[in-house]
């Protein structure tokens, strides 16, 4: 039987206990879960090294206390001819 965890002030998951930790951390200190997210992204670069790093794969749903979902997809090759230009506006 499975049976599902339930939150009413946030959750953190992540591969390792040490990057959840990292994540409610922030979470505890009022950072948003986008700050949480970095947090633990930062903690699995070095204790969990082979699921992440620099030019991974990105893809993300972020919804505002107030306004629409955004969508970021950020997958795909590097962006080695990106330019500041592509990212205005």
């Amino acid at each position: 039987m499975h049976s599902s965890n339930v939150s009413t002030h946030g959750m953190a998951v992540a591969p390792h206990h040490l990057a959840s930790q990292s994540a409610l951390a922030i979470l505890r200190e009022g950072g948003s879960a986008i700050e949480a997210m970095v947090a633990a992204a930062a903690a699995i670069a070095v204790v969990y090294p082979h699921m992440n790093g620099l030019g991974g794969d990105g893809f993300w749903l972020i919804v505002p206390p107030e306004g629409d979902p955004i969508a970021i997809d950020a997958s795909g090759a590097a962006g080695s001819l990106a330019t500041l230009a592509a990212y205005a506006g």
